[in-house]
């Protein structure tokens, strides 16, 4: 049971850049876990780490042209703390629901820089965002007139972008946004006709939003993405008749998960973004541009922390039996749209600097086999007690999974 067989095992993610050990131990911001731990006063804990957002976006910026405005796309990570301290390093927030746009309220969040985007807007979520005076991203010409109106029973002049379907995606995405029938925006071709009755209608046009994918590490597909974006952009300009105010050129870079993974070249993006800024068709001269980041701001940030319960052997194999599980680390558990279950990174962070001894399951609480964190994995002799750190736990983790299965409740989180 406790041999190691590295022809058995499988290979663990990549841990992100940032962390060290303090006496064997996982540190996070300079403080061992089993300290963050002992001040939470339980797991499963999420911790979010304020080093790594300084340094992730100094990173950004150092590659992305000056010109290019950086926005929050909130849904990766909501924590009211998380909010505040992004507050103090982007340039706007992206929404997908007016209870994001309460959380922003409830930090005390300007409304100048926030857009709000998604399908199926409620009349209740458009009316707080018009009184808000948050860009609505108007998903379809049902939506847009069911603002129009609202704005006039409010006498607001409502600021309305419109979010395009594109007839391309972004390549190797591993979630496709745009390109083909889909319910995300309006389909290109409907576009400018929507923009003419919005302007004729007295709103304020706010521009357009056009992402077409996510989880993307492969450069090459995110530089011919965000050109195919500046080019249909000036193209709908032209046929509206209008210079373009504001395009939200959408997102999509990728962290890496899983063995294999590299990282996204982004200064390869940001040197041929820079490019296409300098020789930019009159329509986009002036226009202020942006893209909207979430999982890359934030997802390698975050560590979640469960603690051995049980230790215990199965026809051979070994299984450590933890606190936490799928229940807040859906993802992690190969349950949130993988085709093939692979291995986010993983430590024992109680042994953090000790090396492999034997091949173990990591699994949850949960009474499903589904709930597993790791799959024959290569890790140090760990005991009950130990406390595991699963890595790129900060973007859809805490509210991204079915905390309340079988009534486990949420986890901790802070932000240290």
């Amino acid at each position: 049971m406790s041999r190691r067989d590295p022809n058995s095992a499988k290979p663990l993610g990549p841990i992100p850049q940032g962390f060290e050990a303090i006496d064997g131990e996982l540190a996070i911001g300079g403080r061992k876990v089993s300290d963050l731990v002992d001040e939470a006063g339980d797991t499963p804990l999420f911790v979010y780490s304020r080093d790594m957002l300084d340094a992730r976006m100094a990173a950004l910026r150092a590659a992305m042209p000056d010109r290019l405005a950086i926005h929050y796309a909130v849904k990766a990570n909501p924590r009211p703390e998380v909010i505040a301290h992004m507050a103090t390093l982007v340039d706007g927030f992206d929404l997908a629901s007016g209870g994001e746009l309460a959380i922003l309220q409830g930090v005390g969040i300007g409304s100048d820089h926030i857009s709000f985007a998604g399908p199926g807007k409620r009349p209740r979520e458009i009316r707080a965002a018009i009184e808000a005076g948050v860009t609505l991203n108007c998903e379809s010409e049902t939506e847009a007139a069911r603002a129009l109106e609202i704005g006039r029973k409010l006498g607001i002049q409502p600021k309305l972008a419109v979010r395009v379907n594109p007839d391309f995606d972004m390549r190797g995405s591993g979630m496709k946004m745009g390109g083909g029938a889909k319910q995300f925006g309006l389909d290109a071709e409907r576009v400018p006709a929507l923009i003419r009755h919005l302007i004729e209608n007295g709103a304020d046009w706010r521009g357009l939003h056009i992402y077409t994918g996510s989880q993307t590490l492969e450069a090459d597909a995110v530089i011919e993405t965000q050109g195919h974006v500046l080019d249909l952009a000036a193209r709908i300009a032209r046929e509206v008749g209008q210079a373009c105010p504001v395009l939200n050129l959408g997102g999509g870079f990728g962290i890496p998960y899983f063995a294999g993974n590299e990282p996204l070249d982004i200064d390869a993006v940001g040197a041929a973004l820079g490019e296409r800024f300098a020789d930019l068709p009159e329509e986009l001269a002036d226009t202020e541009m942006a893209i909207e980041l979430g999982r890359y701001l934030v997802g390698e940030a975050g560590v979640y922390l469960t603690r051995i319960v049980d230790r215990k052997e199965s026809h051979g194999d070994l299984f450590l039996i933890t606190d936490g599980g799928l229940h807040h680390q859906l993802a992690a558990s190969g349950n949130f749209g993988a085709v093939v279950r692979r291995n986010y990174p993983l430590v024992i962070a109680s042994k953090f600097d000790a090396q492999p001894v034997e091949i173990a399951n990591v699994v949850g609480c949960l009474c499903t086999p589904l709930d597993r964190l790791a799959d024959k994995a290569e890790l140090p002799r760990a005991e009950i007690g130990d406390l595991v750190a699963v890595f790129c736990a900060g973007a859809y983790g805490a509210t991204a999974s079915p905390m309340h299965f079988l009534g486990q409740g949420p986890a901790i989180e802070m932000l240290v």
